[in-house]
């Protein structure tokens, strides 16, 4: 269907298309449908009036085809457009369509089959859209549309062919329409009564036939003079009847199997995004026989949860569900495609204080860390003594004991690391929404997914290997040449791999006092508030935890910060002035006052 030079079957005409394939549902439900039309209906018209059509009038017959199409739902979204350009007045019908075997005798019908074959032939094509066509009572000629003049000397009467893949007893097909523009747009001026054959090849159990072809006689208006494109139609209507899409949903219709042979098909072209997910069932199969799966939505913040009452108890029942597998597990794996998908799993297994091992995936890149496991929270209360205020996100400090002679991001205790959203400074939400599948996060190379899934089950194994466990301190870059804290080697926060230059880093990360999963006012807000506190975020927009952890002021103290800095830059170098012919000391005073301004703006930074 996309090779220009393929083979056409036989007894069928080719007709060309444009195919607008959008990339998001929201682009294929705004695009200007409208505009889209005109194009084409303009360029059948552009081919109409410089006779370019009479020499291969297969370029009448155009079609746009827009489409949609949810690869990792395998719904499918698609609407034909079959441009017709429309007369103004209509065409008037001066005899009623019969058949053709009603009009024609059997000796007729032999000798019209066999012209035809024979103008297809000598055409070198497997049919012809558009033919002429005069006959008697004993024999029937044909001939191609461009020697109308010469093969009809009176143009009064003239007979036509389309080849016409309507099968309605009283009605022409679509291809018809813009075939009699052309005619009225030539010779409307000439023609008195234009007769129409409506040409219907078909072969049924082996037996071709074109009995059943019609025929009839109709009036054309004169466009001779017109030089204006007509008004044109032919987006087709929905299986509802209404002017609207079609879709083909494919994913009822695949059993477990099926499924899983198309998904691995679809990594290999979209670069095998979800192998990782793959990889740890079958390891899990494969090592623990009696493991079991679950199918269940995880509640997400920014897709809200209370479109009806049915909703909201399927949410509560996956929120009940998945604290009860937490709670019965000693690790949970995330390995979800969407960083909102991984909110709630990070809330409520910092609430239970289970280890959390992360994996996720860019193009060629991946991160793959622990979450920091909180400390017990009796040990907690006697750690800190102040006093828990809900709502103020200031009332929750955040104290870290370092060393003069370390950095702040060295040996940090397991219960002093942040989480996968601790170095986010905006909450999650809907990530996908008018988003491109590789927007999504949904591609990657190929060997990627393997390596970090690889590499999430090591770290598991060398933080249970250590002493403290999740407690344990986070190994950075620089400890790669000291004495391993394990049999196994270093236990780090995180492991940041580049693909693209075969490297990995083990950078680690303090909690942030305002993160929106693992931070004391959002755990205590859950722990407190539980299912009620999760479907406020869930139904809310990312502001709501922005203004729960104290993220939003933090935003516009920012910003309040950039424009006194900008401020403080722009009076500092106005103050710089020259002279016409400035002297040594007026250098110097200028060299003093640009790094005054330099040091100034750092000092503000």
């Amino acid at each position: 269907a996309f090779d220009v030079d393929g083979a056409t079957p036989a007894r069928c005409c080719p007709a060309s298309g444009t195919l607008y394939n959008t990339n998001t549902l929201e682009a294929f439900k705004t695009i200007d449908k409208k505009a889209l039309l005109d194009k084409a209906a303009s360029e059948i018209w552009s081919v109409i009036q410089s006779g370019a059509a009479l020499e291969d009038s297969s370029i009448l017959n155009k079609f746009i085809l827009l489409t949609f199409a949810d690869l990792k739902k395998y719904h499918f979204y698609y609407w034909f457009c079959f441009p017709a350009l429309c007369f103004l007045e209509g065409v008037q019908l001066e005899q009623e369509p019969v058949s053709l075997e009603c009009s024609f005798s059997a000796k007729q019908i032999s000798s019209l089959q066999t012209a035809y074959d024979n103008l297809c032939a000598s055409s070198g094509t497997t049919a012809v859209p558009h033919f002429l066509l005069k006959y008697t009572d004993e024999s029937v000629e044909v001939a191609p549309l461009k020697d109308l003049n010469s093969f009809f000397p009176d143009l009064k009467k003239i007979t036509v062919g389309v080849y016409d893949p309507c099968t309605l007893p009283q009605h022409p097909g679509w291809p018809l329409r813009n075939f009699l523009v052309l005619l009225a747009k030539k010779w409307g001026s000439q023609l008195d009564v234009l007769e129409v054959l409506c040409f219907r090849d078909r072969t049924l159990q082996g037996s071709r036939s074109i009995r059943h072809s019609i025929i009839f006689r109709v009036k054309l208006p004169d466009l001779t003079a017109s030089a204006v494109c007509p008004k044109s139609v032919g987006w087709e209507k929905n299986a509802k009847g209404a002017m609207g899409p079609r879709s083909v949903n494919l994913s009822e219709c695949m059993d477990p199997k099926r499924l899983a042979e198309s998904s691995v098909d679809l990594n290999l072209k979209l670069m095998r995004w979800r192998l990782v997910c793959f990889l740890y069932v079958i390891f899990c199969e494969y090592i623990i026989q009696n493991a079991e799966g679950y199918n269940m939505s995880i509640p997400m913040p920014g897709h809200p949860v209370n479109f009806s009452e049915l909703t909201m108890a399927q949410a509560r029942q996956d929120v009940e569900q998945l604290e009860k597998l937490i709670s019965e597990h000693d690790v949970v794996f995330l390995l979800m495609d969407t960083r909102e998908s991984r909110w709630l799993p990070t809330v409520i297994a910092a609430s239970q204080r289970k280890l959390i091992v992360n994996a996720a995936l860019g193009f060629d890149t991946f991160v793959v860390m622990r979450h920091g496991l909180k400390k017990p929270k009796e040990s907690q209360s006697e750690e800190s003594t102040t006093t828990i205020t809900p709502g103020t996100a200031q009332t929750y400090p955040c104290v870290f004991h370092t060393h003069s002679h370390t950095s702040l991001f060295s040996n940090i205790p397991g219960h002093r690391l942040g989480c996968y959203f601790c170095n986010d400074v905006v909450a999650p939400g809907d990530s996908t929404r008018d988003r491109t599948l590789d927007q999504q996060c949904t591609v990657s190379r190929p060997g990627l997914a393997m390596i970090a899934g690889a590499l999430a089950v090591e770290l598991m194994v060398s933080v249970l290997q250590h002493l403290e466990g999740g407690y344990a301190v986070a190994s950075s870059s620089d400890d790669r040449m000291n004495e391993p804290p394990t049999s196994l080697g270093l236990v780090p926060h995180q492991i940041r791999g580049f693909l693209s230059r075969f490297d990995n880093v083990l950078p680690a990360s303090l909690a942030f006092d305002k993160c929106t999963a693992c931070s004391p006012i959002v755990l205590d807000n859950y722990e407190r508030e539980g299912f009620q506190f999760l479907a406020k975020v869930f139904n809310s927009s990312h502001s709501f935890l922005e203004d729960l952890t104290g993220l939003t002021l933090l935003h516009q103290e920012t910003q309040a910060a950039e424009v006194r800095l900008i401020i403080c830059i722009t009076l500092c170098v106005l103050t710089v002035t020259f002279r016409s012919e400035p002297t040594i000391t007026d250098k110097f005073m200028i060299t003093v006052r640009s790094k005054k301004t330099v040091l100034l703006a750092c000092a503000i930074r």
